[in-house]
């Protein structure tokens, strides 16, 4: 069973009708801490109307860039409150990851009943499971009866959702698009065939010309916690065909969106958030402050891209 198909390369033009809320600009949203490592929920949805403000089209709450592996179950379900009372429900598709499918789905129900158009579930990541596991895992989130991008991640599950497990996936009716984050942008044209009604979703920035190229539909994305309105545009120069302006822009922010595959991520787009006025703060352990080295190539990448306009 698949999705029907549409038009258009992104949220803006399907976002009346609803269907596909899960394409454009999605932030992976930082989630501002106080210095107490408190959740700043005045902050959080501050910054989630300042993204849509800056141009893009929605935020994904408790994703890894979110720091969700470490906040209580209480926190959680308020961050994505938080993002729905900001934007609006239709903008938020939150992570539903968990351990147990049971939970997964129980995410899921929560952010169904908020009011979000979508979710975001990863494969099961306890363990190193197979396919019947993995299928198992999206049949019974998808009982929660919210449409579900999934985000194949292999680098950290150790689970990959292969095209063909995606077009299994997808066949099932289970998943409506897939955030990808292999680093192969080979797979985007795999996927196209075997799948050619499911949304492909940028999963990682450094990526994100190469597979707008190769006719993504939507990015959730990291850098634009810092810097929206060059990221935005860069987005939609590349999925336009408009290579010229893309590619300007890609080699000027690429210092910065490689940062997305590195393991300090939430670090290095938080110091960037600090360092152009916005709130990133400290981050909750067992992750720690970046090294002076990677901080210096931070900020310094960041002020370049100041410099240019960028911010």
């Amino acid at each position: 069973m698949a999705d029907n198909d549409m038009t258009g390369n992104d949220m803006t033009d399907n976002t009346l009708t609803g269907n596909r809320p899960w394409r454009g600009v999605l932030v992976a949203t930082a989630l501002p801490l106080n210095d107490d490592l408190s959740v700043n929920l005045d902050k959080y949805a501050e910054h989630c109307t300042w993204l849509v403000e800056n141009g893009c089209d929605g935020v994904v709450p408790n994703g890894s860039l979110g720091e969700y592996q470490v906040l209580s179950p209480e926190e959680r379900a308020k961050v994505v409150e938080t993002a729905v009372a900001a934007i609006g429900g239709r903008r938020v598709m939150p992570g539903v990851a968990a351990y147990g499918s049971a939970e997964a789905r129980r995410w899921a129900e929560q952010a169904r009943d908020a009011g979000c158009a979508s979710v975001l579930l990863l494969p099961p990541n306890a363990y190193r499971a197979d396919e019947r596991s993995v299928l198992a895992h999206y049949a019974e989130v998808a009982e929660a009866g919210v449409p579900i991008v999934a985000y194949n991640n292999p680098i950290d599950t150790k689970v990959d959702l292969v095209p063909e497990l995606l077009a299994k996936l997808h066949g099932e009716g289970y998943i409506h698009g897939v955030k990808e984050f292999s680093g192969d942008v080979r797979r985007a044209y795999r996927i196209a065939e075997l799948a050619p009604e499911l949304d492909l979703l940028i999963g990682a920035d450094d990526v994100l010309l190469e597979l707008a190229v190769a006719g993504a539909k939507g990015w959730v994305a990291g850098y634009p916690n810092a810097l929206p309105s060059a990221s935005v545009a860069l987005y939609r120069a590349a999925v336009a065909g408009d290579l010229d302006t893309a590619g300007k822009l890609y080699r000027q922010l690429h210092p910065l969106l490689r940062w997305d595959s590195k393991t300090e991520f939430v670090q290095a787009i938080k110091l960037s958030m600090d360092i152009v006025g916005r709130h990133g703060g400290p981050v909750r352990a067992p992750r720690v402050p970046l090294l002076p080295e990677q901080e210096q190539a931070v900020r310094e990448a960041t002020e370049r891209a100041v410099a240019a306009g960028l911010a």
